[in-house]
């Protein structure tokens, strides 16, 4: 479908609209522009965001969104996604934007008898929708910032800027607040690292060689290290711990993504493989050096432009898998002097640029 056929979503009439996000925190963060870019088009509409718990809070900080709508366990059956569409209905929306890719979302806009739903053709969801997107192979290549600010325009919202400036949407006392509920008084550089990843181990570095690359920061720039991610990885976060010879504090699975939030907004650096940490990082224009093997830069590298990817070209990757069928190539010819040396860079430019 080329887009001067996409069926354009109205202007006049589209007054209470329901986003369905996307279930993952760096998936979340770069719908953000596309978020945007639909409220920049109908600027009094009520706007509502249907997304996971753990999503939640992406949403609520970094959105101009009126209502967010938990998609709770409950409704994780196919009895529960029809108790779902029963509550949306009687909200009367007469809008459904489907960030998400799936069928069941369109299945619960269709079934909430929401009149316009919008989105993607993905995943055979096509004859559901009443504006369809073809996801052509092209559009699949591209950043997913792009990838979702296109299906948008596509349906006839406003161009925006694509670059999310996260960072002046932070609460800077909210942030020292929660600065020093976890990390004891320090005037030392904050340098935040994620040695974990969800989706499966392909995505991750080596904790021995975390743990050496924070050494050698401290060594020149005494630092104080942090350690961030979800309750999952907590034992490689335990492990990164162990390994090092400085100080670091590991509050993997202790914080709320809040809380993880404000945190990464008072690091002076943060290090990580491609996570939604990452992303967060990122989409606050923290220094950000972000570790890639299996996945793919071109489509997921982290917005803002203070990011840096470390990466090895290998012909097997991206790959795109959970685990390494091989000899897991990718990551081990990313060495620790690799890494140093990208975070010795920004961190030295970073100084230089305050001294001026």
């Amino acid at each position: 479908m080329k887009p001067e056929n996409i069926k354009k979503l109205p202007r006049e009439g589209v007054d209470k609209i329901l986003i369905r996000g996307t279930n993952w925190i760096g998936d979340a963060i770069l719908t953000l522009p596309a978020v945007a870019a639909i409220r920049a088009t109908y600027p009094l509409a009520h706007i509502a965001v249907l997304v996971k718990p753990w999503v939640a809070d992406i949403y609520e900080l970094f959105s101009a969104v009126d209502e967010i709508i938990i998609y709770e366990n409950k409704f994780d059956t196919p009895a529960g996604v029809f108790r779902l569409a029963r509550m949306l209905k009687g909200k009367k929306f007469n809008a459904a934007i489907l960030l998400q890719n799936a069928i069941e979302a369109a299945i619960i806009a269709f079934a909430a008898r929401i009149p316009l739903r919008a989105g993607y053709d993905s995943d055979a969801r096509g004859f559901l929708l009443t504006h369809r997107v073809h996801r052509t192979e092209e559009i699949r290549k591209v950043h997913q910032i792009d990838y979702y600010l296109e299906m948008v325009k596509a349906l006839g919202c406003v161009s925006v800027d694509r670059e999310m400036h996260l960072e002046t949407k932070i609460r800077l006392l909210d942030a020292q607040d929660i600065l020093r509920k976890f990390i004891p008084e320090t005037k030392k550089a904050i340098i935040g690292i994620a040695p974990g990843a969800t989706y499966g181990p392909a995505k991750r570095w080596f904790p021995d060689r975390f743990a050496a690359v924070m050494d050698k920061l401290d060594e020149e720039f005494s630092t104080q290290g942090i350690i961030l991610g979800g309750k999952s990885d907590w034992e490689v976060a335990q492990e990164v711990q162990k390994l090092a010879r400085t100080k670091l504090i590991n509050l993997a699975g202790e914080t709320t993504l809040r809380e993880a939030i404000y945190l990464i907004s008072q690091c002076r650096l943060f290090i990580s493989n491609d996570s939604g940490l990452m992303h967060i990082a990122g989409a606050l224009n923290i220094l950000t050096i972000a570790l890639f093997g299996s996945t793919n830069p071109a489509t997921t590298a982290p917005a803002g432009n203070k990011s840096t990817i470390v990466r090895r070209e290998v012909s097997c990757s991206p790959c795109l898998k959970e685990t390494c069928p091989t000899d897991f190539r990718c990551m081990r010819l990313i060495s620790v002097e690799d890494v140093f040396k990208a975070a010795q860079n920004l961190m030295r430019l970073a100084e230089n640029e305050r001294s001026e």
